[in-house]
């Protein structure tokens, strides 16, 4: 399907890199994690493997290359990065004034566990926008680039996907906005994307239109 011409009937915000400038501090702190368990990952290689994936895509890239992540880390890597974005992380600038703006339906979906997203809105004051319409990759047999995520915010919030409109930062994000036949903008307003092609990166990926700051976001 095409961009939607008219004002979608649900909006679907990803939080890491839309609502969030976490992606490089999520990198960052996997890093580090991995290199105290003995396994050698830049920030760039992780950013390259799992933007906008969720940590079951870190287990399985390691099962893959025959190894097991060691008990342990998983709960070292949340504890890591929750401390990280509690003193760190900041919000997209411009992403408040739009949320406030937005006169239908909208809500949050995010390949993050539940702490780490209401962490993430706490610290950077978007709660009182979000309120509790979250939907995580803990809900889904299969998370993002699958469908299954976005077909269940849809769901919940009473929307038909073709009607409803995706913001996404990551190439698996618009996948999935695409897989379940919804329209998808590409935003690489983050920090993770400087020095980027990133509108070649989520064009290719599929996104109906990519853009890459706030205050663009119903222009073009």
């Amino acid at each position: 399907m095409g961009p939607i011409r008219l004002k979608p009937d649900l909006i679907i915000f990803d939080c890491d890199g839309v609502l969030v400038d976490s992606e490089l501090l999520s990198c960052q702190g996997l890093s580090e994690v991995l290199a105290e368990f003995g396994l050698a990952l830049t920030p760039a290689q992780a950013l390259e493997l799992f933007l906008g994936r969720s940590t079951k895509a870190i287990e399985q890239h390691y099962r893959d290359l025959g190894q097991v992540l060691p008990e342990g880390f998983l709960p070292r890597l949340k504890s890591h990065v929750l401390a990280t974005f509690a003193g760190s992380l900041r919000a997209i600038p411009g992403v408040a004034a739009i949320m406030s703006e937005l006169r239908m339906p909208f809500c949050v979906a995010s390949s993050s566990d539940i702490d780490r997203v209401s962490l993430s809105l706490d610290v950077t004051d978007l709660r009182a926008n979000v309120g509790e319409r979250i939907y995580t990759a803990q809900m889904v047999r299969h998370g993002k680039p699958a469908p299954d995520l976005f077909l269940l915010a849809a769901e919940k919030m009473g929307a038909h996907p073709a009607r409803t409109l995706v913001i996404e930062d990551s190439v698996s994000g618009v996948q999935a906005g695409k897989a379940a036949g919804m329209t998808v903008w590409g935003f690489v307003g983050g920090s993770h994307y400087h020095g980027r092609d990133g509108r070649a990166i989520l064009s290719e990926a599929g996104a109906d239109r990519v853009f890459a700051d706030m205050s663009d976001f119903w222009e073009g």
